[in-house]
């Protein structure tokens, strides 16, 4: 009878920590992608290695494509939504809406249906911000970041204000296309993320 209760107490056991693990969904560009790298090397590798040294149960769903802009992102999320059930979505995308000269308005109206849908899903939502290189003019640029800053205060969600901080304008940290961050800016990346991303855990 000790036995049973003890392989009864085990499975519940088991069964708690399942329940309690949950399920991020990363969906961005290139940056999330991996391009150019070893995506083993990539921030979202190292973000799946932290969570196991810091004791979290939860699974990474790498989202990202290369190329994809805001549009595309959210074309793709309910079906990602629906094949996941994530209990975390963190949305790093923008980026590309900005090199083709997209309008600002465009990303946030993107932006804010992918958070909305997300949260109807019952997931919590994670947004990190991007900015454009000085070329791309000054009036451009400052409209281009503050979507992120305005969605975050409108839909009363975190926010990472620059997911490059740091990286983004040093080119030892770059890789040649200077667009991508190299492998040693992957620690960074994650670095930037990880104190707004842990407490959603």
């Amino acid at each position: 009878m000790r036995v049973w209760f003890l392989s009864a107490g085990l499975a519940l056991m088991c069964m708690a920590q399942n329940a309690a693990a949950g399920t991020v969904l990363i969906v961005g560009d290139s940056i999330s992608a991996g391009f150019g790298l070893d995506t083993r090397l990539g921030w979202v590798s190292l973000l799946e290695q932290r969570l196991k040294q810091e004791g979290f149960d939860d699974k990474v769903v790498n989202a990202s494509i290369s190329g994809d802009t805001s549009a595309g992102g959210l074309a793709r999320l309910p079906a990602l939504l629906a094949e996941h059930k994530p209990e975390l979505v963190i949305l790093e995308l923008g980026g590309n809406d900005g090199l083709r000269g997209m309008p600002p308005t465009q990303l946030q109206q993107n932006l804010a249906s992918m958070i909305d849908r997300s949260r109807q899903s019952g997931a919590k939502v994670l947004l990190l911000g991007m900015q454009l290189p000085p070329n791309y003019g000054k009036r451009y640029t400052d409209s281009f970041a503050e979507v992120y800053g305005k969605l975050a205060d409108a839909k009363n969600i975190p926010l990472v204000p620059f997911f490059l901080e740091g990286v983004g304008g040093h080119p030892d940290l770059m890789q040649a296309d200077g667009l991508h961050p190299a492998a040693g800016a992957q620690a960074k990346l994650l670095e930037n993320v990880w104190p707004t991303l842990k407490p959603l855990l």
